[in-house]
């Protein structure tokens, strides 16, 4: 018997393109679901991936999540390809720099991008996810958070902290309104993961920068986070709703 087993389900995955993001789409392929790949920039990316999985079960669809009500066409369009929705895996973000020394209009745009595409246009897809859920039966919303959610981040993201933080009071309060309709809402909270944004820093910053305060000695995989999402897209979890799932590495628990 398989534990994983997504057949019959279609997943939205966002910001699917690259990183952890398209760990997590191969994953819930793998196991059988279809899945939507939602890109902003990384076209060639989300191309890739879909022509390595096969188109019969990957749609992809564009949206800048910068954008004010973007996700709103998002969620049409992924609603459009097969007419239902199973579960929800809100991963895109983003994490301009903003330092308080420097000028306040790239300060006030950092702010303003980051909380939009990081917790409002997260906001707007679990707000037309759950009406649907509703009608059908149930559904899964799982919505990257991170560490920094908890124990803060550089002075220079404050914004990303801040966005993330959102991002835990939002699903918590989701899993607790919408738990009688069948909707389970999770939160993970990554630390360092080895994307190539992260590998950069190593190269630059030097290796000792990202794990000398990670136990386990060395950035969580991308598959480490795609596997814990395929077991809650599967339903094996149902009370945990909710729940934040810390994945760094015993670097901090909340």
């Amino acid at each position: 018997m398989t534990l994983i087993d997504l057949r019959n389900r279609t997943v939205l995955v966002t910001g699917a393109s690259r990183g952890i993001g398209a760990a997590i789409a191969q994953s819930l392929h793998g196991a059988g679901a279809a899945v939507v790949l939602h890109y902003s920039q990384g076209q060639a990316e989300a191309r890739q991936i879909a022509a390595e999985l096969g188109s019969d079960r990957t749609h992809l669809v564009q949206a800048d999540l910068s954008v004010p009500g973007a996700a709103r066409s998002l969620w049409q369009q992924a609603l459009d390809w097969r007419g239902s929705i199973s579960a929800v895996v809100n991963n895109a973000a983003t994490m301009p720099a903003a330092p308080i020394e420097g000028a306040w209009e790239p300060w006030s745009s950092a702010w303003q991008e980051t909380l939009q595409v990081n917790l409002v246009a997260m906001a707007d897809l679990c707000r037309e996810a759950i009406p649907h859920f509703q009608a059908n039966g149930g559904g899964t919303l799982i919505n990257l958070a991170s560490r920094a959610a908890f124990r803060g981040d550089g002075p220079e993201f404050m914004a990303y902290a801040a966005s993330k933080g959102g991002v835990i009071g939002l699903t918590r309060t989701i899993a607790k309104g919408f738990a009688a309709d069948g909707v389970r809402a999770y939160a993970i909270a990554p630390g360092f993961v080895r994307t190539d944004r992260i590998e950069q820093v190593m190269a630059e910053r030097g290796a000792d920068y990202v794990t000398r305060d990670i136990p386990m000695g060395a950035p969580a995989e991308p598959q480490d986070i795609a596997n814990l999402v395929a077991f809650l897209v599967a339903g094996l979890a149902p009370h945990a709703t909710g729940a934040t799932f810390d994945v760094n590495g015993a670097s901090y628990f909340h």
